[in-house]
Order: structure tokens, then C-alpha cells, then sequence
């Protein structure tokens, strides 16, 4: 039985979202196809009609984020990518800095929940990955007043207090301290961009 490009595509769109939030759950390395197959409700030998290896499945898993469950997240946060000014910037920050993103594990940017496999992992997983940061900043950027001079820098530096300070955050067993890392890099970002 043959199925339609529509089914297949939707099927793909399903293992890929399924491995996104295994990956954030367990890591690259705790995650099998078994399980991520088994997770999505279809069988292993089915993998490979859309996949060549985890390899490619991590790095499709890393970049879907930006346009699917990172697209859902922004929206929640009211950040409007199309209307990039000041206030896109506070609610991209408010919203990457919150508590509920830092809770919400399977939800997680890659770029939080993933770094250290992405590190380890081959060039087009680590392609995906800067692809994300490369989106951060470019809002930051684009938010930014055309006539401030080093709109980049100040870009580069509130995606790294962004994400540092979540990924530090979610690594910190004090609770106390993971939130006073959070607060800070929060304060901070707000700062650089003079919020």
C-alpha cells in the first residue's frame, strides 16, 4: 500500500517533532530510534523511509524548532518577528528568560536544552543550531535603532545572556541560585538594549 505525500510528510513532521522532544528530555545519546519510533507510535522499519540515520533526525529535530514549536512559543510570548522594534525585543526576552520556559523541558529552545550534544554532533546539526542563534540575534538586531553603531554586538550579547542564563539555569540544582542566575540575565539583556 502506497501512501500520499501528504501523509508522508505528516508523517515525518511527526517523528521529527517526537525526537525534538525526546532529545530535550534525554539528550542525543539517550534517545533511540526504537524510542523515538515507538513514542510516535509507528514501527522502526518505518524510520528509514524518512530518514537515512539519528544523525539526521537530530539535525532536522534542531531545526525544526525556529518555525514550529519555537513559532507557537513566540507567539505566546507576543513576539511579532514581522514588526521587529524595542517591544519585540522585551517580549523576546521576557518570554526566552521566563519561568515557564525554563519548566517547560519539552517545550525547550535546543539552543537551552541541547548544547552540550550539539557540541559533539556533526557539522549539520551544528549548522542547525547557529541557525537559531543566527534567528536571536537577527530580531535583536533588527529591533535595535539603525543609527546605534554596534547593533550586532548588543545582539550577540542578549542571545548569549539569553541562553546562558537558561542554560546555566536549568543546570543548577539550588533553585535559589538558578532563578538569581535567571534574574540577572534577564536585567542584563534588558540593559544592553535599554529596556
Amino acid at each position: 500500500m502506497s501512501y500520499t505525500k501528504e501523509h508522508k510528510q505528516k508523517t515525518r513532521q511527526l517523528i521529527v517533532e517526537t525526537a525534538r522532544v525526546l532529545f530535550n528530555r534525554h539528550g542525543f545519546a539517550g534517545v533511540t530510534i526504537n524510542m523515538v519510533m515507538a513514542e510516535a507510535g509507528l514501527t522502526r522499519g518505518g524510520f528509514y523511509n524518512h530518514f537515512k540515520s539519528k544523525d539526521e533526525l537530530f539535525s532536522e529535530a534542531v531545526s525544526s524548532f525556529l518555525m514550529g514549536r519555537g513559532a507557537i512559543w513566540r507567539a505566546e510570548a507576543g513576539v511579532d518577528v514581522s514588526k521587529p522594534c524595542r517591544e519585540t525585543a522585551r517580549h523576546m526576552i521576557e518570554g526566552y528568560l521566563s519561568k515557564e520556559h525554563l519548566g517547560d523541558r519539552d517545550g525547550q529552545c535546543p539552543m537551552i536544552a541541547l548544547p552540550s550534544d550539539v557540541a559533539r554532533a556533526n557539522p549539520q546539526v551544528q549548522g542547525a543550531y547557529q541557525d537559531l542563534l543566527l534567528a536571536m540575534t537577527s530580531l535583536f538586531e533588527q529591533s535595535l535603532e539603525s543609527g546605534d553603531q554596534p547593533c550586532r554586538e548588543k545582539a550577540l550579547s542578549v542571545a548569549a545572556l539569553c541562553v546562558g542564563g537558561m542554560v546555566l539555569s536549568r543546570t543548577l540544582p539550588d533553585s535559589s541560585l538558578a532563578e538569581e542566575v535567571r534574574q540577572a540575565a534577564y536585567a542584563q539583556a534588558r540593559r544592553v538594549i535599554n529596556l
